[in-house]
């Protein structure tokens, strides 16, 4: 009352609570406004106590309970916590509990909900190892904010998970997430990145839906993005609407690339080619173990926990191997030109290498067995040009046979009396893994594995 008086403003205090007691079951919460007022001069005489402060002047004091707006904004804000932690717990429950961690490459991932007045999005991220030396790299977005959002999310996840083991080029798991997408949910748009690495050629080759350029950091440590999107969002025109493409960006040794959602780079005051701007200069210096490097873009970009956006990143690295390290991951190529002579040389070869790299006489056998089956099958059924590729890292060998031809083998059952149709059933019974995918070339490419033993 004193600050209204010398003042001359009204005050307003809010939602002063009463405890219970002394006849009041529960707590109680009054609002109370103080208003000045002029007496009228002809009126009744002041209070002598106000007027030695202020003569002439008043105070009018409006006090209301307010004890039942208080409880249901509390019940609100309660109800809206436990769906938001409904929301993190399922989106966290659907994004990797652990990642796949590729031979050849290093990963990290990071995801970060928006702060506590925002509900949770549907970014996600995934690692997956597709066999013969391949990863494949997933970064997505759905908008829209809760439950429903993480719904999503969680579908399209899977499926990514589903398609990648068909081992398609980037653009045709996105064209085949586009018409799913339509049909899990019309209302739900979503942006996607779907990139695959190959060591033997150190690049990466990715499609876009609609997504944010892929950050590349160079060897000498140049940084740059891809190209613009190869495609509209997923579920934008509905199935069959769009015909996405894939793009190509090297990826060698010393390489590293950065994938993320728009809210590590998004402001409401700026220009997103801004924050991938400031983003790119972050990744330029950062050139750590990926774990490190995640949390060194949450803090350049100011992610905070108020943020108000969700934010994932996926951080992958090429690592250039020296020491020890090279001693563990080698490579050798055979250029096949046909011919009776192209399956002993092929032997030959597979068995020099092996022997070569030290591998122990049971291992050697098997890899000189799966070397010759699976060039047996590319002479009878594929076309030129062929290459039997050998490679080792430090958890596997790595047998694979590539031709001119894209019919993809498939394992079946050979009659008694068939002199064939053995080839690949041998391959898939010796072998922890086998596989086959079509190659950008109109060819196709067919592999085995062979776990190493533990040291």
């Amino acid at each position: 009352m004193d600050q209204v008086l010398r003042s001359g403003r009204p005050r307003t205090v809010k939602s002063r609570r009463v405890r219970a007691g002394a006849g009041r079951a529960r707590d109680t919460y009054y609002t109370f406004t103080c208003t000045p007022i002029e007496v009228a001069a002809n009126g009744p005489a002041p209070d002598p106590e106000v007027a030695c402060v202020a003569p002439h002047k008043g105070v009018l004091v409006f006090g209301a309970e307010v004890t039942d707006q208080i409880e249901s904004a509390e019940r609100l804000r309660a109800s809206e916590a436990r769906q938001r932690a409904a929301a993190v717990t399922l989106q966290r429950s659907l994004l990797p509990q652990e990642l796949e961690q590729p031979d050849d490459l290093r990963v990290a991932a990071t995801y970060r909900p928006g702060g506590t007045d925002a509900a949770v999005g549907g970014d996600w991220y995934d690692v997956i190892t597709l066999g013969g030396g391949r990863t494949a790299l997933v970064i997505g977005d759905v908008m829209g904010r809760g439950v429903r959002a993480a719904a999503v999310m969680g579908q399209l996840r899977t499926a990514v998970r589903a398609y990648a083991r068909l081992d398609l080029p980037p653009h045709e798991v996105l064209q085949l997430l586009d018409g799913l997408a339509a049909e899990i949910d019309a209302s739900q748009i979503a942006t996607c990145v779907y990139a695959v690495h190959d060591p033997n050629e150190g690049r990466l080759v990715y499609a876009s839906a609609g997504h944010l350029p892929i950050l590349v950091r160079d060897a000498d440590g140049t940084v740059h993005r891809t190209a613009e999107p190869t495609g509209p969002p997923l579920g934008t025109l509905g199935t069959g609407g769009w015909l996405h493409t894939s793009g190509t960006v090297p990826l060698g040794p010393g390489a590293a690339a950065v994938l993320y959602t728009d809210g590590l780079v998004e402001r409401r005051d700026k220009d997103i080619d801004h924050g991938v701007e400031a983003l790119a200069a972050a990744f330029a210096g950062a050139d750590d173990d990926p774990a490190v490097v995640c949390d060194r873009l949450l803090r350049s970009m100011r992610i905070t926990d108020a943020h108000d956006d969700d934010v994932a990143i996926l951080v992958v690295q090429h690592p250039e191997r020296t020491g020890h390290d090279a001693e563990l991951f080698h490579n050798a190529v055979l250029e096949l030109h046909g011919g009776t002579e192209a399956a002993p040389r092929a032997r030959a070869f597979a068995s020099g290498v092996l022997a070569s790299w030290r591998f122990a006489p049971e291992l050697h056998d098997l890899g000189v067995l799966a070397a010759s089956e699976l060039v047996a099958n590319s002479l009878q059924h594929g076309t030129p040009p062929m290459r039997l590729r050998l490679r080792r890292t430090d958890r596997r060998l790595i047998v694979e046979v590539t031709d001119g031809d894209d019919h993809l083998p498939r394992r079946r059952t050979a009659e008694p009396a068939d002199e064939a149709g053995r080839g690949i059933s041998i391959v898939a019974t010796i072998a922890s893994n086998w596989g086959s995918r079509r190659t950008p070339d109109g060819g196709k490419a067919v592999w085995c594995e062979f776990a190493l033993p533990s040291p």
